[in-house]
């Protein structure tokens, strides 16, 4: 496996396959090497007795239409690739004010406000909107596909430079924190704990940390008037299979099951990687670590990290970690469930307070290939809330860890209970996962979702480092958590190794500019 290629990428979660792929339609050699049996990273699948779960994503927009807003959708048009999708348009609430059932878009949420609080926080509402409306449109104008370090945008995007400009009083908002711009405009208790939910499903922060051009986004996809959530059909592992497709096709190439032991460091540059068993693989032009930050840095050798970059590196917050909640039922008199629901238990412990929100998704009801004839299969998962001191301790398997875990997910049975209230008559298997579940398939530092760059505290560190030919991304780099960012960090990285005339003339091809 020994020899020389342009680009290494270390792992294989979706930002590495954005990173990868996009390299590939450049022209790049490319290889990517993931430890892992399957590639994905935190969208992979698994099956069980013909159940099709995923401990990836739940929630996806942007992938059925064209032109779309969401970077992945761009990417995946990029190298040539769909995935086909289900659409549909509402999702379930389990809150402290009763059991919801909410529209995407504008006026269905208005409703449900009415309902819920009267016609002046739903009026408070459609102002707060109205205001909102020109920020995420600024945020909508600037294609993230043209992202390039320094003043190299400019090159990109041409006279489409001049309309931004225009737009730099409202892009200036977007730099900071989304609290502070809700706080402005809304008052009722409601409103400002919704704003809450969507911005720790977001970013795993409440709202005074999170990045106001993820929630701009967000936003500016959710409350189109045409609306709509997709759901892309076989789940994450087709994702990522398209990426992987688009890869191989423009000459990339993926190996799973091949740990990087080490990233060789030669002077000021990156020059390739060490295995676990020896093999050294050079790389010509750089290396791209699609690994979390804390763990980039056990990549690097002792003694050759900048002192201050490698402290920053350390330090780097992390998100809280997930129980997972893995379940198949025998599915009769389903149908008319929601696909998603969000529960949370009290809204006064605070959005993050462990196992205060859990997300429960059943997209076999879109997908019945997910499940045998006649059953549903459901993923649950409390997101970024789950503490790491809980389990640091514990080993797999152990007694004391499964009796932890038992007790933990029982948060889970306790939720669907209303739901379903027969669904353990239901039942055809169970799986539990836990902070030390993530860490053992992930190889992340203590089971996290990811790192948690406050907002309010600057801006996000972006993917360089002290060496220009070694680049992250993934979770962290971006603005937010999830597909979004990182499906921009990884473009952004192939992008530090391509010229911009070559990116200016991607983005024109796909009407971008």
């Amino acid at each position: 496996m020994a020899g020389d290629v342009d680009l290494v990428v270390v792992g294989s979660g979706l930002g590495g396959l954005c990173a990868a792929a996009m390299a590939a339609r450049y022209g790049l050699e490319v290889v990517v090497l993931e430890a892992h049996g399957v590639p994905g990273g935190a969208a992979h699948g698994f099956s069980r007795q013909g159940f099709h779960f995923e401990s990836g994503p739940s929630l996806w927009s942007g992938l059925g239409r064209w032109p779309s807003a969401n970077p992945l959708a761009q990417v995946l048009r990029a190298i040539g690739e769909s995935v086909p999708v289900a659409s549909y348009r509402d999702w379930g609430l389990l809150l402290p004010e009763g059991t919801l059932r909410v529209g995407v878009g504008l006026e269905p949420f208005l409703e449900v406000v009415r309902t819920l609080r009267g016609a002046g926080p739903s009026d408070e509402w459609a102002r707060f909107m109205q205001e909102l409306e020109p920020t995420c449109k600024a945020a909508r104008a600037l294609p993230l596909l043209a992202l390039r370090p320094g003043l190299g945008m400019a090159t990109t995007l041409g006279s489409q430079v001049l309309g931004l400009v225009a737009q730099a009083g409202r892009l200036a908002q977007l730099g900071g924190a989304f609290g502070p711009i809700a706080r402005r405009h809304l008052r009722d208790p409601f409103l400002l704990h919704w704003v809450d939910l969507l911005c720790f499903l977001i970013s795993g922060l409440p709202m005074d940390q999170t990045s106001a051009a993820a929630m701009a986004t967000l936003f500016g996809e959710w409350f189109e008037p045409e609306a709509t959530l997709d759901y892309p059909i076989g789940g994450s592992p087709a994702v990522v299979a398209a990426l992987q497709r688009g890869l191989e096709r423009h000459g990339g190439e993926l190996r799973t099951g091949t740990a990087v032991e080490s990233i060789t460091l030669e002077g000021q540059r990156a020059t390739g990687v060490t295995l676990r068993d020896g093999t050294v693989l050079r790389a010509r032009r750089g290396v791209i670590s699609n690994a979390s930050p804390w763990d980039t840095l056990a990549l690097l050798p002792e003694g050759g990290v900048a002192e201050r970059w490698g402290r920053k590196q350390a330090a780097t917050p992390a998100c809280g970690s997930f129980l997972h909640w893995h379940v198949g039922l025998r599915g009769a008199n389903l149908e008319s469930l929601p696909i998603h629901h969000v529960w949370v238990g009290d809204w006064q412990r605070g959005i993050g307070a462990e196992r205060n929100m859990v997300v429960l998704s059943m997209p076999s009801l879109l997908d019945p290939s997910l499940a045998p004839s006649g059953h549903q299969v459901m993923h649950g998962y409390t997101p970024a809330n789950e503490p790491w001191e809980l389990w640091k301790d514990l080993e797999r398997g152990s007694p004391a860890y499964c009796a932890l875990k038992a007790e933990r997910c029982a948060i889970f049975h306790r939720v669907l209970d209303p739901l379903i209230p027969d669904w353990r008559d239901r039942l055809v298997i169970e799986l539990q996962g836990t902070p030390l579940t993530h860490r053992h398939y992930l190889k992340v530092h203590q089971g996290s979702y990811g790192p948690a760059w406050p907002a309010n505290h600057g801006a996000f560190p972006g993917g360089s480092t002290p060496w220009p030919n070694l680049v992250l991304c993934g979770a962290g780099v971006f603005p937010g958590i999830g597909v979004p960012p990182v499906a921009v960090s990884g473009a952004m990285a192939a992008h530090r190794f391509v010229d911009a005339r070559q990116q200016k003339e991607l983005l024109e091809s796909l009407g971008l500019r």
